[in-house]
């Protein structure tokens, strides 16, 4: 795999391995005209991180959304989830923009990096077992890339889970809890944990934005 940011960027996108995945991505080409978009409007490929892998902060998600990431090809941009983080970032001085629609939306992050646990639009949002055991390679090769690392934003459990395997730690020792903060042994970087900022986490009121922003402001002090 590619140590280099461009080299690591197109392996993630030419990757095939999840036939279920691939066929999921198909079926989404087709039918998405239906909703107000045109057929090539779709990126329907493995979704790339976005940020300098040169930064200090790693804020990894679960999946890209169909509508979302899995549309315009980038983390969190044009879904709901993404007007909470981006803006929570912007607040914070780690964006140039709240706002994130598209590739060419000129948004800039601010010495933060978002990737995805599972890199491909899951049915359903639920990525099998296997899925996110393919897709753990490219979140290990991510983290060891990032040299100036102090940070590594958890948004989920899954997205815990996932970076918990990554460095060969037992989850036991780490549990996955809203504003948790784990210090891990021999690593430069500590783990922070927040609940997904997805409709469903903010209408329920598990989740409010205030809580999601008080999160994001500790990686930027």
């Amino acid at each position: 795999m590619k140590n280099d940011k461009k080299g690591f960027d197109k392996h993630v996108i030419k990757c095939k391995k999840c036939k279920r995945m691939i066929l999921y991505a198909q079926e989404t080409l087709k039918n998405g005209r239906k909703k107000g978009f045109e057929k090539d409007d779709y990126w329907c490929k493995p979704v790339p991180s976005f940020g300098s892998i040169d930064s200090e902060i790693l804020i990894v998600g679960l999946a890209p959304g169909k509508h979302g990431a899995g549309r315009t090809g980038r983390p969190f941009t044009g879904d709901y989830a993404g007007e909470i983080l981006y803006k929570a970032l912007y607040q914070s001085d780690l964006a140039n923009s709240a706002n994130a629609v598209s590739l060419d939306d000129d948004l800039k992050l601010k010495n933060v990096r978002i990737a995805n646990a599972v890199r491909c639009t899951p049915p359903q949002n639920k990525p099998l077992n296997e899925e996110i055991l393919n897709c753990r390679p490219y979140l290990v090769q991510e983290i060891n890339m990032m040299k100036n690392l102090k940070f590594v934003l958890a948004l989920g459990g899954i997205a815990h889970r996932q970076i918990i395997h990554c460095i060969d730690e037992k989850q036991s020792k780490f549990k996955f809890n809203h504003k948790n903060i784990h210090k891990i042994e021999n690593k430069k970087w500590k783990l922070v944990n927040s609940y997904h900022p997805s409709r469903y986490n903010i209408n329920t009121g598990r989740l409010t934005y205030d809580l999601f922003l008080e999160v994001i402001q500790k990686l930027s002090n």
